[in-house]
């Protein structure tokens, strides 16, 4: 038996495995995304582009639409750069590090669903700690200053979506930080040596010169990861502005979209079509990342 052979033989069950679990299903979703078809239905009509063209016609799935490129446009950045904030902080100390590290990390160690429902109580309108302590703060300062009424966080579609990327930021920098902290710690201590010989005296010249540039390939594996569960935010919609993905929909997220469509409301050809816009979405992004932290490498 030649090498090849063998070596075909021995990939092939995690071949036969990809295909079952990965490529299968999205094929499926492209198939399905092209029919009205339903679960429980006796059979399914081919509908051509008829799902993609109301997506884009409907002013439903342009809120969804908008309401996902801000989630994304907002969280991502935001996350990584407190992620990589917090962990230049957390290594340049010299002591409390771990405890750092921990507070830091918790909102990633606990169950979002739960950490939701806590974030549900706090944003109360009448008993919730953020309104109440904005009261006390009102309560000292000049008439005029605090509006009349205070935010209805969950309740005004002007504040919705903000508070789903806050907690988006809250929940995800802290992996990003732990990402980060592992790439430093693979920077030689030498390079910082050789570049103030160099001239680089100040933090800011230490890390545009030394410290970026060595976090290239962390960088473009947290931002891929960061677009991704960006993009995958389903927990946080489903608690708080469930039926209906939030005030007048501003906070109708593509992925509970494609729940409330496929499962909710059993449209499973439109709930495709929007599967395989997001799958092409993420695809798109994280080809378009990878292209642009090469060239700049």
């Amino acid at each position: 038996m030649t090498q090849g052979r063998i070596a075909f033989l021995l990939g092939a069950p995690a071949l036969a495995l990809m295909l079952v679990i990965l490529i299968l299903p999205i094929l499926a979703a492209v198939v399905l995304s092209f029919t009205d078809y339903s679960l429980g239905a006796a059979g399914l009509t081919w509908v051509g582009l008829e799902n993609y063209a109301r997506i884009f016609g409907s002013s439903t799935y342009e809120k969804m639409l908008v309401a996902t490129a801000t989630y994304v446009a907002v969280v991502v950045p935001a996350s990584i750069g407190l992620g990589l904030g917090a962990a230049l902080l957390i290594q340049s100390l010299s002591r409390g590090a771990a405890f750092y590290k921990s507070v830091y990390f918790l909102p990633v160690m606990a169950t979002l669903l739960a950490m939701t429902i806590v974030w549900q109580m706090m944003l109360h309108p009448t008993i919730g700690v953020v309104n109440r302590s904005l009261l006390a703060v009102c309560g000292v300062l000049p008439e005029g200053v605090c509006p009349d009424q205070m935010p209805l966080w969950l309740g005004d579609r002007n504040y919705a979506i903000w508070v789903t990327c806050f907690i988006g930021v809250w929940q995800g920098f802290g992996f990003n930080m732990v990402l980060y902290l592992a790439g430093l710690s693979g920077v030689s201590r030498e390079l910082y040596g050789a570049a103030e010989m160099d001239g680089a005296r100040s933090g800011w010249e230490r890390f545009r010169l030394v410290t970026w540039p060595a976090l290239r390939p962390t960088t473009t594996f947290v931002l891929i990861t960061t677009f991704i569960r960006a993009f995958q935010t389903f927990d946080t919609v489903e608690v708080l502005f469930s039926p209906g993905g939030g005030p007048s929909k501003s906070v109708y997220l593509m992925m509970f979209a494609i729940y409330e469509k496929g499962i909710v409301q059993n449209l499973v050809g439109i709930g495709a079509a929007i599967t395989v816009l997001f799958l092409i979405s993420v695809m798109a992004l994280t080809l378009l990342q990878r292209r642009l932290t090469e060239r700049r490498a």
